[in-house]
């Protein structure tokens, strides 16, 4: 039996996707614009690598003071304290808040981490020209999407405390610099996943050119 050919692929033949509207254009000319939004169109994303490596690594430097600085000052009468991400999660584990204790340390500590981790994992191997399970890492990269979004859970329980706390001279509570540092991780993380192009993934996989002398299958 003989193998089938390969399906070929968009580029192969000339196609463009856009990166604004998803028009897939039949061979344009170079520096051509999409013809239903405008918007420039490239086989790839330009720099992607450059761009994704460039907020990944903000990203990674940011996470260190978001996790050590304080997100949360606290008043309540004379007392005064003040969280960090982690002090916040123990608080809540030893006020009996085991759900939310685990959702804030998933949402604010685990995801992030391991979203970079993820995205680095990716970028790595797409700079080392690796074909290894595809699929698989696209669906990894389409996760990565997904729960971007949920990563600003911290950000948004901070600003609902203070919202809920803020009474005057009684009890008062306000953001720390911790926050500000969450926040930078969670867009640049987001940016990051922007950037970066999953065609790259499968572009070593391209199956080596056919020789004249190849015979085809039967």
């Amino acid at each position: 039996m003989t193998e089938p050919l390969p399906i070929p692929r968009g580029a192969a033949i000339g196609l463009i996707g856009c990166h604004a509207c998803g028009l897939v254009v039949e061979r344009p000319p170079p520096n051509a614009h999409c013809p239903r939004c405008g918007s420039l169109l490239h086989a790839r994303k330009p720099e992607s690598l450059s761009r994704a490596w460039a907020c990944l690594v903000a990203a990674f430097i940011l996470y260190i003071p978001a996790n050590l600085l304080p997100v949360l000052h606290s008043t309540k009468l004379f007392e005064h304290w003040s969280d960090t991400i982690m002090s916040g999660v123990v608080s809540l584990w030893t006020d009996g808040s085991y759900d939310l204790a685990i959702i804030v340390f998933t949402a604010s500590v685990v995801v992030p981490l391991l979203k970079m981790g993820a995205l680095a994992l990716l970028l790595i191997q797409v700079q080392r020209g690796s074909g290894y399970l595809p699929r698989e890492r696209t669906r990894l990269y389409r996760v990565l999407e997904f729960i971007g979004q949920w990563s600003m859970l911290d950000v948004f329980a901070v600003a609902l405390l203070i919202a809920l706390v803020h009474f005057g001279t009684l009890a008062d509570a306000k953001p720390g610099t911790g926050i500000v540092a969450f926040g930078a991780v969670v867009v640049l993380t987001m940016l990051a996943t922007m950037s970066f192009d999953p065609r790259l993934i499968w572009d070593a996989t391209r199956p080596p050119p056919r020789r004249a002398t190849d015979r085809l299958p039967t």
